[in-house]
């Protein structure tokens, strides 16, 4: 039982890591190379709106992904639909790696890149709900938070990896070097930790929910249609439930990664490093969540972090105007603080819907709220700070965790279904 426990975390810990790497290297890469390579602009600060646009490009995809993978994933099966999710997603961010820029083929370029993007979101789409019902299937009774937090483990990983690569090639290549073929490094690694993902999930069997679901009833024919019709609140739950997550995110990821290599003027490599140095809050606030939500209850968590989130939001521009020790103390504070909305998600937004259509409700209701909460915020970020500082910046992250603050206090506990 334990070598089976040991497996199922393993494999949904591979592709949630793996898609936060591919995330990650693109929105760097988006930050500090995509702009003058992919897109024509005299002003390097539209290049880079044009760069955090396709980032954007790929939460777009990512409803649509959840909701081909969710349809499979809840009439076959949670293993095959794991295992496309996640070929997808990685052979995408592969091809980025051999795309000529702007130079080279015109308007071509940035469509090829928008368009691998778009995969990239699809693949995506199915990933996240998958890996979380994957784990939480298999919890023993009193372990669904402890258990549904490995997926989120996947988000410290996957950034260590892909910032730890890209400091790699800061301090060992030039910059020419690295805006010439260095950046396109990352891209090619993606499709090793790929392998590795495939190699731990081909050998899984089906959870034990869906075979038992399949037991009772055979499978809805089309569960979006019976999610909508029997679930729509618990949907619109889940979707507001998570932008706080995505908000904290790409605020201290993407936008802080641009804003301190641009208006701050600190080097990249010393960005950088801050970056991988407070991503280790996010374990450690991803850790004590999964404890805490076994303790009282996911959704008990997850209100805690939104308020922390809300704090950190209005602390933002006072901290940043100390320069680059204010940088890393937002940086830890609103890392451990999304830890505490990230963590618990793998047991509370399965927890919101029944078995059969489980696979579409996660996956819709998390990517969703991603275009809400993350697929815009380095745009809309970036633009506000252009225009009016970083005040309202503060205050757009404030308001987006009070969103998910309100609908999980309005939201009664349940039963995990």
């Amino acid at each position: 039982m334990i070598k089976k426990h040991a497996r199922v975390l393993s494999a949904s810990l591979a592709g949630t890591a793996v898609e936060f790497y591919d995330f990650y290297i693109y929105a760097t890469a988006a930050a500090l190379v995509f702009g003058p390579l992919f897109f024509p602009a005299e002003d390097p600060g539209a290049q880079l709106l044009a760069a955090y646009a396709s980032f954007a490009v790929a939460f777009i995809a990512r409803p649509i992904g959840a909701l081909a993978f969710g349809h499979f994933g809840d009439r076959i099966g949670r293993k095959s639909t794991l295992v496309a999710s996640l070929l997808i997603m990685g052979l995408s961010t592969f091809l980025i790696a051999f795309l000529p820029g702007y130079a080279s083929i015109g308007w071509a370029a940035p469509l090829l890149l928008c368009i691998l993007r778009f995969g990239q979101g699809f693949g995506l789409g199915g990933e996240w709900g998958g890996a979380a019902l994957l784990a939480v299937e298999n919890a023993p009774p009193g372990w669904r938070g402890r258990f549904g937090m490995f997926p989120q483990f996947g988000a410290p990983i996957g950034f260590i990896a892909a910032n730890g690569l890209f400091l790699l090639l800061g301090l060992t290549l030039s910059e020419a070097d690295f805006i010439s073929w260095g950046w396109r490094l990352p891209f090619l690694a993606s499709i090793l930790l790929v392998a590795i993902g495939l190699w731990v999930r081909l050998k899984l069997t089906e959870t034990p929910a869906f075979t038992a679901a399949l037991a009772q009833a055979p499978p809805a024919k089309v569960p979006l249609v019976e999610l909508l019709k029997h679930h729509w609140r618990l949907t619109l739950t889940g979707i507001f439930g998570v932008i706080a997550c995505f908000a904290l995110f790409y605020i201290a990821t993407a936008f802080a990664l641009g804003h301190a290599t641009t208006a701050m003027g600190f080097a990249r490599e010393t960005v950088l490093q801050v970056q991988l140095v407070t991503i280790l809050f996010l374990a450690l606030g991803i850790a004590l969540s999964g404890w805490l939500s076994d303790r009282f209850s996911p959704r008990t968590v997850l209100i805690g972090g939104s308020i922390g989130g809300i704090l950190a939001g209005l602390a933002m521009a006072p901290l940043l105007a100390l320069g680059l020790p204010g940088l890393a103390v937002f940086l830890a504070l609103a890392l451990f603080t999304m830890g505490f909305v990230y963590g618990p998600l793998g047991a509370w937004l399965p927890g919101l819907f029944p078995a059969r259509v489980r696979y579409t409700g996660a996956s819709l209701a998390f990517n969703a709220g991603g275009i809400i909460g993350g697929g815009l915020t380095p745009v809309i970020a970036q633009s506000l700070a252009t225009s009016y500082g970083l005040v309202p910046v503060g205050l757009w992250l404030a308001g987006a965790c009070g969103l998910s603050l309100i609908t999980l206090v309005l939201h009664r506990a349940q039963k995990p279904a």
